[in-house]
């Protein structure tokens, strides 16, 4: 009696398992209609025949928990199973979390039918409303444009007012350097002898810049010369 039962009891455990992936494949099936970029304002047939579908399996699979319940607590071999009453209480808990996946996803599609309804409605109003006022439709396709160019000109007065901003920081930026040079000019003229030295090296320059000068203009008067 407790083979028959052991057998009946993995039997029944089998056939909960093979129902739960069939229902799992089916609820993945059935959650592509939630995330299409435009969901259709009724159900289509394909969409009813996989909800039908997971409700099916779910159902199916209730039966088969609700038989292993009774099989446990016709057998007290069975019963006296810890192992198999938490199988059992596996088997319920994925049962109960797949319903509210199937539960969820109906919200998700009603909800999306509702604002894709809705939003369709207040379309149509709006058609309806500018065919039957067309003076009223022109004007507001004046506002529209004068917002168009309103937000035009911000955009503009904004990139405007960050030239101006960079304008300010490069002439804040000229004072200072203007003010450090100014520092500096005052600290050397207070350092003895610094001004002699910077205008050793000022004369200088002026030698090498000179030299260099007419060294160029024999070059260039010796090759007019020669060619």
């Amino acid at each position: 009696m407790a083979t028959t039962a052991g057998q009946g009891w993995a039997q029944l455990r089998q056939q909960a398992r093979s129902l739960e992936s069939q229902t799992e494949a089916s609820l993945q099936t059935y959650s592509q209609f939630s995330t299409q970029t435009a969901i259709p304002p009724k159900p289509t047939e394909e969409e009813k025949n996989a909800e039908a579908k997971v409700q099916e399996l779910l159902d199916k699979r209730e039966s088969v928990i609700a038989q292993l319940g009774r099989l446990l607590d016709s057998e007290a071999t069975l019963t006296s199973s810890a192992l198999k009453q938490n199988n059992l209480a596996l088997l319920r808990d994925k049962l109960s979390d797949q319903r509210r996946d199937l539960a969820r996803l109906r919200t998700t599609l009603r909800e999306a039918r509702d604002r894709a309804n809705l939003l369709g409605s207040v379309r149509d109003d709006i058609s309806a409303y500018r065919a039957a006022n067309p003076a009223a439709a022109e004007a507001e396709y004046m506002l529209d444009e004068r917002a168009r160019v309103d937000r035009s000109h911000d955009a503009a007065d904004s990139v405007l007012s960050q030239a101006y901003a960079v304008q300010d920081s490069f002439a804040l930026q000229r004072e200072s350097l203007a003010s450090i040079n100014r520092r500096i000019t005052l600290a050397a003229s207070q350092v003895p002898g610094i001004n002699t030295l910077i205008g050793r090296i000022s004369a200088k320059k002026r030698r090498d810049g000179i030299i260099m000068g007419s060294f160029i203009a024999v070059c260039f008067l010796v090759f007019w010369f020669f060619t």
